[in-house]
């Protein structure tokens, strides 16, 4: 698998400019600041790219799952935002393989050797046993460190880019649940060490938010790249702690922020909408 901090390239949607143009320069100008580049993806239905478009195993082979989210499919509107990435991959000339399993990008979370999901993957595959979907994973991803964790509850789409960020193979960054959610922070917290994984809490608080899909203190979906991290920020009394928090796990990593507020209110972030691969 590569992780985040290998990649160097960065597709974002044709459609993310338009859609929300506050947030896209601020967005664009810590892209400059931080010297990363960026390509427009055209033929996209929404700007959520990584969860459309393939991940990547090598830099040469990618993985195309289906794209048909729940929260998605089972709405005749939303449904017309969906994207079938598989054009776009031929147009590329990626090196993929195609899979049944349905899996939202956003819900793969790699390191090296190691993945993680969230569980919701076994209720959006209903044919498959989870032993099935368990194997056909680990073939995929050409490891057997395959990693299921619960979802997040205040989550309506289940993805675990949300929860946890590897920092390295044998660490990773958790949402601080403190009390608001004990339960699932003991399960976390026993899977993560049978596993073998340092934890690290990050702050998170989307408590507060008015909508079921904001994502407003949620510190956790940063873009991660080889020339550094863009953190989003909501002018909160987290914001502060969050990236001096990062700044300490990333040391020597350049960090920028920028107010991710506007983009946040319909559920996604700055790995979101960032599709950032090595080329």
């Amino acid at each position: 698998m590569i992780p985040d901090i290998q990649t160097n390239t960065l597709y974002l949607s044709a459609r993310l400019p338009s859609r929300y143009p506050g947030f896209f320069s601020h967005f664009e100008k810590a892209l400059n600041q931080m010297q990363i580049t960026y390509e427009l993806l055209e033929g996209t239905n929404d700007v959520w790219a990584v969860d459309y478009m393939p991940i990547q195993v090598h830099e040469q082979h990618f993985v195309q799952f289906m794209y048909r989210p729940d929260y998605l499919r089972n709405s005749p509107s939303a449904r017309l935002s969906i994207t079938n990435a598989t054009p776009l991959c031929k147009a590329m000339n990626l090196p993929f393989v195609s899979s049944n399993l349905v899996v939202d990008g956003g819900n793969v979370v790699a390191t090296s050797h190691k993945v993680i999901l969230c569980d919701k993957l076994v209720k959006e595959n209903s044919g498959y046993t989870k032993g099935q979907i368990w194997r056909e994973l680990q073939a995929l991803f050409e490891t057997d460190k395959v990693l299921l964790i619960p979802e997040d509850p205040l989550d309506p789409v289940g993805h675990a880019d949300g929860m946890v960020r590897f920092v390295d193979a044998d660490t990773v960054l958790v949402n601080d649940y403190g009390d608001s959610d004990a339960e699932l922070k003991d399960h976390l917290r026993h899977i993560f060490r049978k596993a073998g994984l340092e934890i690290i809490p990050l702050p998170y608080n989307p408590y507060s938010n008015k909508g079921k899909w904001d994502a407003a203190g949620i510190y956790m979906n940063y873009l991660h790249m080889q020339q550094g991290l863009v953190v989003p920020v909501f002018n909160r009394k987290e914001d502060e702690t969050a990236v001096r928090l990062l700044e300490e796990v990333f040391s020597g990593q350049p960090i920028i922020t920028v107010d991710s507020r506007e983009l946040a209110k319909e559920g996604g972030i700055l790995n979101c909408i960032s599709w950032n691969i090595i080329q």
